[in-house]
């Protein structure tokens, strides 16, 4: 078997891309956080709380790698299934698509899937899209509405909304607490708050 790489090159592409993310992420809030400290003790408490959930969510991916939870999906094929979704945030992703990537029929990926990592694919999927435009939010001054298109929701309510849900609070604010950087003022009859 000599000439077999145990990791085909892509994948480890893929995981190269998604450290250097979450680093770049962690980095950002981190230094938002040093910066704040004194100014708003408020802002900087987000910030090291969204970043301990980014680093949450990476060792958890991180041990889906590496460790084989019983009964659940083989390391390679999470590997490839989260390899596919960091690709393909932008895009409308189906199980079938996922269980093509994992070689398994969409009812058993989606049952192994959620036994592995613990969310459902759906799930798993919006959560890796919220991190996406979380980091986005943090190192660029796009609009809320490119944003929300290029991690794959559907428009910026759909991101407000999923937003709201997760961190209790919509995008807009949130940004505006780290001292990100900003989209013009939203015109009356389009508050991006209203979800």
């Amino acid at each position: 078997m000599a000439g077999l790489s145990a990791t085909p090159p892509e994948s480890l592409f893929a995981s190269d891309q998604q450290f250097n993310l979450v680093a770049n992420s962690l980095a950002a809030l981190l230094e938002t956080a040093r910066r704040e400290l004194e100014r708003d003790r408020d802002a900087a408490k987000v910030s090291l709380a969204t970043a301990s959930q980014l680093l949450q969510a990476e060792i958890e991916r991180f041990s889906g790698f590496n460790g084989s939870t019983r009964g659940g999906l083989a390391a390679w094929q999470l590997m490839r299934v989260r390899a596919y979704i960091d690709s393909n945030l932008h895009r409308t992703i189906h199980i079938r698509d996922l269980s093509a990537v994992a070689r398994r029929s969409p009812a058993h990926f989606s049952r192994k899937f959620k036994q592995a990592v613990g969310d459902s694919p759906h799930a798993y999927l919006v959560r890796r899209r919220l991190e996406r435009a979380c980091h986005l939010m943090m190192t660029s001054a796009a609009s809320l509405s490119e944003i929300a298109l290029s991690v794959g929701f559907s428009d910026q309510a759909h991101l407000c909304r999923l937003f709201r849900h997760a961190f209790g609070q919509s995008p807009a604010n949130w940004r505006r607490e780290l001292g990100m950087p900003c989209e013009p003022a939203p015109r009356a009859d389009m508050d991006e708050d209203i979800s």
